[in-house]
């Protein structure tokens, strides 16, 4: 194996594929989760065939894979360092950062002062004010909106203020001013929600389905991360998904908004199919959105195979110029009690087709190992935390 770098690397986020319990999972009300093993029980056995060649089930056992006798990727795990569980506090460690303030979350809605001024800079009355299933507040709260035109505001088990409208009643250009208005307003300490998010729907009471026209307002990250330096250091950092989202734009070149994980799988082979040297980062958030936080193995389970059928489109387009990382940023146990993400380990899945064969990698102390593995490939400054297995890659 050379020891060339490697020109372009692919990293794919699983939204809250956990592979089970952290060693701190206890202080977090999480002890015994496992996402993708209880959903892999749940549903019988997965059957992800090119996971399993990479060696998925080399790093923990999974109903219905078999462990590969010779992986073809590197495999392993991490844990992680930070004080969250969310979505932001992941991707951030992923690319370099340590969250050693966590994020607030609003498990009884959000304080009345704040309610408040967001009615008076808006102009519109606030419904709801409630942690809430994102469908299940349309059936609730839809028709009432379209009758008065007052917007509903929502929270879940991340720290995210989320604001619904109908796209007839409240234009989609208002509600992002409202939204831009919310993000203002959350940015003082005392609030410090992590994104606020405009969820446009449309249809009629009994038949609401949101559109695609979501737009998230993140903070910015508090650091630089690796993004930052590899695109101040001339690569490229394409952003797939709602990575544009997660780190408000810091560090991205280029960025492709995507519908669901298919679109993301469609855009990701789009893009392994184009020249470029950098980064490629894709989150599929399905898992998480659609299945994880509402309670639904089964539906989390076909969603982990479709994605596998997928794959082989991504692995055709790479040369020995390519590293695929595929990851994780927390978990979310569909077989769990209540909503909420779960404490987790994330798998660890390196593969190139420059590797003959892959072994078993360190368990990695922080998410950050891969954001410190890419900055050492491109030669740019490596992030404060992290540990590269970039070495192991190339011995």
């Amino acid at each position: 194996m050379t020891k060339k770098p490697f020109k372009r690397v692919h990293l794919v986020v699983l939204d809250s594929v956990g592979i089970g319990e952290a060693p701190d999972a206890e202080a977090f009300g999480d002890t015994g989760s496992d996402t993708l093993g209880h959903i892999a029980e749940a549903v019988g056995g997965l059957e992800m065939p090119n996971m399993e060649k990479l060696g998925l089930a080399n790093i923990v056992p999974v109903k219905g894979l078999a462990a590969a006798k010779k992986p073809a990727a590197f495999y392993g795990k991490l844990q992680e360092a930070s004080v969250g569980k969310d979505t932001m506090t992941g991707h951030w460690e992923i690319m370099g950062l340590n969250i050693d303030t966590p994020f607030k979350v609003y498990p009884d809605g959000f304080p009345e002062e704040l309610i408040q001024k967001l009615e008076e800079k808006t102009g519109r009355k606030v419904l709801g004010n409630k942690p809430a299933s994102g469908t299940e507040i349309l059936d609730e709260l839809g028709r009432q909106h379209m009758e008065t035109g007052a917007i509903i505001v929502y929270t879940s088990a991340d720290p995210v203020l989320q604001i619904a409208a109908h796209e007839e009643i409240v234009p989609l250009e208002e509600l992002y001013r409202i939204c831009e208005i919310a993000r203002e307003l959350t940015l003082e300490p005392e609030y410090l929600v992590g994104r606020v998010i405009a969820r446009p729907f449309l249809g009629q009471p009994g038949a609401f389905k949101r559109t695609t026209n979501r737009h998230d307002y993140a903070l910015a990250p508090f650091d630089r991360t690796v993004m930052n330096e590899l695109k101040d250091g001339g690569k490229d950092v394409i952003a797939i998904g709602k990575i544009d989202d997660i780190y408000n734009g810091a560090g991205v070149t280029k960025s492709y908004r995507t519908k669901d994980n298919m679109d993301g799988m469609d855009k990701l082979v789009q893009v392994a199919g184009e020249d470029f040297c950098g980064l490629s980062f894709l989150n599929l958030v399905d898992f998480d959105a659609l299945y994880g936080h509402r309670r639904d193995p089964q539906g989390y389970g076909n969603a982990l195979e479709a994605f596998d059928v997928r794959l082989p489109e991504v692995l055709e387009k790479m040369t020995e110029d390519d590293l695929l990382i595929i990851t994780a940023d927390h978990g979310n146990d569909p077989t769990f009690p209540g909503t909420d993400h779960t404490r987790e380990y994330v798998p660890l899945l390196a593969y190139s087709p420059r590797f003959d064969g892959g072994e078993q990698l360190e368990t990695g102390k922080t998410f950050a190992d891969i954001g410190a593995s890419i900055a050492e490939n491109f030669s740019v400054d490596m992030p404060k935390f992290g540990k590269s297995f970039l070495s192991r890659l190339n011995k």
